[in-house]
């Protein structure tokens, strides 16, 4: 079973992150890779989190990209064909029933899309400890309510996700008017 477990901070996370960052830069190559950000609540200090590694691509073009399914298949993802999230394409290694539990994400988006704004959204934790704590909080009673529906855990951190997104977009602006 795929359950939602939440697992206090593991520094080794930053480290996967880059170790795993450079395969797949190596295996898609410079043509199609700009940027390569770590995402999610790993990428954030301190905080608990599912243990796994969110891994956002950034690219110019998704139809470009279709190039990524065979070579991260090479690397042991398996792509989400059916992901009900349209920008992006979606990569998970581990996920039963292709291994025990899952260990990585790759999110391959658009470096001028929605969703590779979502950047923004471990920033603001970062530099707003209090607010990472409220979000660790409620992921927490999510997983305690859903543990065995990621998607209702999913859908439960949104409306904050959505608010925070928001607070992250105007300090993002305003330090951009700064300069």
């Amino acid at each position: 079973m795929d359950e939602v477990n939440i697992v206090e901070y593991d520094p080794r996370w930053a480290t996967l992150f880059t170790e795993e960052a450079e395969r797949i830069w190596q295996a898609l190559g410079n043509d199609l890779v700009v940027e390569i950000e770590h995402i999610g609540s790993t990428a954030v200090p301190g905080m608990s989190a599912k243990p796994v590694i969110d891994i956002m691509v950034g690219v110019r073009s998704l139809v470009d990209a279709k190039s990524a399914i065979l070579a991260l298949k090479s690397l042991g993802y398996v792509y989400w064909y059916e992901d009900p999230r349209p920008g992006r394409m979606f990569f998970v290694k581990g996920m039963p029933p292709y291994g025990k539990q899952r260990t990585h994400h790759v999110h391959i988006v658009e470096i001028d899309s929605e969703f590779w704004e979502r950047k923004l959204f471990c920033d603001y934790l970062r530099k707003h400890p209090q607010e990472a704590r409220r979000y660790e909080v409620l992921k927490r009673n999510l997983a305690a309510s859903f543990r065995s529906d990621r998607e209702a855990y999913t859908n439960g951190k949104n409306d904050y996700i959505r608010a925070l997104m928001l607070k992250a977009r105007n300090q993002d602006m305003g330090k951009s008017q700064s300069h």
